[in-house]
């Protein structure tokens, strides 16, 4: 072989080599780029996902925030009906207590009441003798009933008649009026006691309205603002 033909057969090797060189860098190129793609793909997908979760996330903190909003709004409004009913319910009150302090207006129907207060009272405590008290301003009236008093309680418990003692020195508290509307006051009526002072009968015409209030509240607020939802 001469040096002609080894040199073809080299030329032709390294064309070979070369080739195979190619295809290797060529099948390299296209492997590398599919791995580039598939990892910017699950680059891509995986921060789609971390987006659709910081998204999920913050819609739900909104859902939570609405839902918490709603709820304080719906409990200030049910405060707001509440707070309203209570001051509708007291004005009543308070208007049926104004009316109390013209009870004592019609002398000759409140001496009656005052002596329909003592028998009651009497009936309740069941003492042969008893203190009562009253305001300074009925102690005439409480004293012109005394006796038709104590003859209806004796014959209504069938005992003696009981001895009642007026206090004197204490009276209860006068009407209320603008110059002291925050003091104590009474509207009317009598307190009953033992005479040693254990048993006490209320018999005022406040005790009775707020009694009479108290029992019959829950009819009260039926009528005003119908059936409570259960």
């Amino acid at each position: 072989m001469n040096d002609n033909d080894v040199s073809k057969q080299i030329q032709q090797m390294v064309r070979f080599i070369r080739q195979e060189a190619e295809e290797k860098a060529s099948e390299i190129s296209v492997s590398a780029e599919e791995e580039f793609n598939i990892e910017k793909l699950q680059l891509v997908e995986a921060e789609k996902k971390k987006i659709r979760q910081e998204y999920e996330r913050k819609e739900k903190q909104v859902e939570v925030r609405k839902k918490i909003e709603y709820s304080m709004q719906l409990n200030a409004s049910r405060i707001k009906v509440l707070q309203a009913q209570d001051d509708l319910v007291n004005k009543m009150k308070e208007d049926a207590m104004k009316e109390l302090l013209r009870v004592s207006d019609n002398h000759h129907e409140y001496k009656n009441l005052l002596k329909e207060l003592i028998v009651q009272g009497l009936l309740r405590l069941r003492e042969p003798a008893v203190l009562l008290r009253c305001r300074k301003e009925d102690h005439h009236h409480v004293e012109s009933v005394l006796h038709s008093a104590k003859h209806e309680y004796a014959s209504k418990a069938d005992v003696h008649q009981p001895e009642i003692h007026v206090d004197h020195d204490v009276y209860l508290p006068p009407a209320p009026s603008h110059h002291d509307a925050h003091g104590q006051f009474c509207s009317g009526g009598v307190v009953l006691a033992s005479r040693d002072g254990k048993i006490v009968y209320e018999s005022t015409l406040d005790a009775r309205l707020e009694v009479v209030f108290r029992k019959k509240l829950p009819e009260i607020r039926k009528l005003l603002f119908g059936q409570s939802a259960a």
